[in-house]
């Protein structure tokens, strides 16, 4: 019995330690296409849980940047609200 609340406390200790060890979600996310050498597909808000698998952290230029070349916004974050992007 003891054997069995230690095994419990050290997974509730483990699990606290990645938590706080998870870096945090970055201001914007680049959803990436299909393969890894097309150009992105989508611009995100950070953490937004629309921005599927394929994403990587951007910084705010850069969400600028690809909306500006026509990259299509999430309609479900709207980051280009976010952002103040108005020629959208």
């Amino acid at each position: 019995m003891r054997q069995q609340i230690a095994i419990t406390e050290r997974r509730k200790e483990e699990r606290q330690r990645g938590e706080q060890a998870r870096p945090a979600a970055p201001d914007w996310i680049l959803e990436g296409g299909p393969n890894r050498d097309s150009p992105p597909v989508a611009v995100h808000v950070g953490g937004c849980h629309m921005a599927g698998k394929r994403w990587k952290g951007a910084p705010r230029d850069v969400a600028l940047r690809a909306l500006s070349e026509g990259i299509e916004a999430c309609g479900h974050c709207r980051p280009d609200a976010e952002l103040g992007y108005l020629d959208g």
